[in-house]
């Protein structure tokens, strides 16, 4: 996993992180970038900052408004990304561009043989990358949405779904195994925090 680029926004003398919020559950790709950016906004000595996880980014969002968290990581990639950056009472203070975990498409341990036309379970965004991953031979395939790679993962495990495009730590999670080659995907973070008054007077 490769940490391209850290840029930080903060304004002087801004406090430091105290807790970051983003998607769930875990083994999600959110996940480890909310790691990393906690890691990263610690410094070298400073203890990092705890980690909350959501069942969506926009309940991370209402965590934040509610002064539950100090920042929310979400992936560039998310499709309603636009409603952070528009609402007047949060604003980007980081940006940062991480390689994801390994994704690749993952079956329940020792299931059958997967069928011709399997349905995935896989969360939107990483969605295009199924056609990169599927054999030859699954010429058709259907697509269950989740919201999340983990979610994906449950999805076949409980056998609602015959596969999921997930990541590595959530296959490990879910005692999932890899039937197609992985590769990560490069992706840009953004961070939210609070919207800090600009001190002007009416």
């Amino acid at each position: 996993m490769t940490l391209l680029s850290f840029t930080t926004l903060l304004p002087p003398g801004s406090d430091g992180t105290s807790a970051v919020g983003t998607l769930g559950p875990p083994g999600t790709s959110s996940e480890v970038a909310a790691t990393q950016f906690a890691r990263r906004s610690a410094g070298p000595d400073g203890p990092a900052a705890a980690v909350r996880l959501f069942d969506t980014y926009e309940e991370a969002g209402a965590a934040l408004r509610a002064a539950d968290v100090a920042h929310v990581v979400v992936a560039n990639a998310y499709k309603a990304i636009n409603h952070f950056y528009m609402d007047p009472a949060l604003e980007l203070t980081n940006v940062f561009v991480m390689d994801t975990p390994l994704y690749g498409l993952a079956a329940r341990r020792g299931a059958t043989p997967v069928p011709d036309s399997p349905t995935i379970a896989t969360h939107p965004a990483p969605e295009p990358i199924i056609a990169q991953l599927l054999s030859r031979k699954h010429t058709t395939h259907k697509v269950l949405h989740s919201t999340s790679t983990s979610a994906a993962a449950r999805a076949a495990l409980d056998g609602t779904a015959d596969l999921a495009l997930t990541t590595g730590p959530c296959a490990a999670l879910y005692d999932l195994e890899f039937i197609s080659r992985t590769r990560p995907i490069r992706m840009v973070w953004s961070v939210f925090a609070r919207s800090v008054p600009d001190g002007s007077g009416a």
